[in-house]
């Protein structure tokens, strides 16, 4: 059932088996699975799914490579709903440890705003993370191409700049590290530190030693038309050509309700086993927040495991459905 601010009390007053944080592919994978494992679930969903922006779904297999990712959610949130699961919109403030159960605080709406209170034996945090984007005075003519030719991940977008003349966009010599993994695609590239950060002598030699272009100089915007960009306007006026982009700014990550619950983390990712159980027995981890390569098709088959984690814990605690009463058997009405 879809919740909204005028039916929360019955949910707000039953103790759920499950709530999953994020309604992203992963989130809807755990919630599709813990249903048809006839457990209750509440996916709570800000609205705010990385793969919501993705124009183009080309990695997924048995999907059409021009599906989009809001056509995904789509069908994934109409499946989840099928099979009677409960959906909020909502963002998760905070989540608090009871012992037994968990109390997770949420707020509803972004004005006239209300809060709620909704309770669950098991969590599963699906809330992802969110790509950092070049800053610029004018953020629109980022958007413009954000997610078209102007790419945030190697791994989905790596063949989509086969031989082309790409720019890889960074917040540190770090993270300009991606272009030596990005030249198994293409030898034409040109790094962007956009007077943020200095790099070493030793890297600077490195890529002259591969043949790559640096640019120190600020960017004033993109430039080109119908959401593909043709290349980078510094604020000297003059322009370098761009076939594609690569964007590795880094990430934020959705995960502050967890902050006071003590997680193992590595970096800013929950530390899994391999069913995506955190080092909280009753907290489990799916997608780009949990250690591991963050695809889209892989959110999903993180939902799969974790939601039978879930059911393979609650399974042994209940045992099995009672056998019928003889009077109830088929066999018995039959004679």
């Amino acid at each position: 059932m879809q919740l909204s601010k005028q039916n929360l009390q019955e949910s707000a007053d039953k103790v759920y088996d499950v709530i999953v944080v994020g309604g992203g592919a992963g989130g809807l994978s755990a919630g599709i699975y813990l249903q048809r494992y006839l457990l209750s679930t509440l996916i709570i969903d800000k609205g705010k799914a990385r793969s919501f922006w993705m124009q183009e779904l080309h990695n997924y297999l048995g999907l059409p490579p021009d599906t989009h990712g809001r056509t995904l959610l789509k069908h994934g949130k109409d499946h989840y709903l099928s099979v009677g699961g409960d959906l909020l919109n909502a963002y998760v403030e905070e989540v608090i440890d009871e012992g037994d159960t968990f109390v997770v605080r949420v707020k509803i709406g972004r004005q006239n705003s209300m809060y709620a209170e909704f309770r669950t034996k098991y969590l599963i945090a699906a809330s992802g993370i969110i790509d950092n984007l070049p800053f610029l005075d004018d953020m629109q003519n980022v958007y413009e191409y954000a997610g078209y030719n102007l790419h945030v991940c190697l791994i989905c977008d790596g063949y989509e700049m086969v031989d082309k003349k790409v720019g890889v966009f960074g917040r540190n010599q770090r993270s300009l590290e991606v272009a030596f993994s990005l030249g198994w695609f293409t030898p034409h590239i040109t790094l962007f530190t956009q007077d943020m950060f200095d790099v070493t002598p030793q890297f600077r030699q490195r890529l002259e030693d591969y043949g790559y272009k640096l640019v120190e100089e600020p960017i004033e915007k993109f430039v080109g038309e119908n959401h593909q960009m043709t290349g980078v306007q510094l604020m000297d006026g003059s322009v370098v050509e761009l076939e594609a982009g690569l964007i590795s700014m880094g990430s934020q990550y959705h995960s502050g309700y967890l902050s006071n619950i003590d997680l193992q983390l590595q970096g800013e990712n929950l530390v899994t086993d391999k069913m995506c159980r955190t080092s909280h027995p009753r907290i489990f981890a799916i997608g780009d927040l949990k250690v591991g390569l963050n695809q889209v098709v892989i959110a999903a088959a993180d939902g799969a495991l974790a939601a039978t984690g879930i059911w393979q814990d609650i399974r042994r605690e209940k045992g099995v459905k009672p056998p019928l009463d003889k009077t109830d058997s088929p066999l018995s009405l039959v004679n």
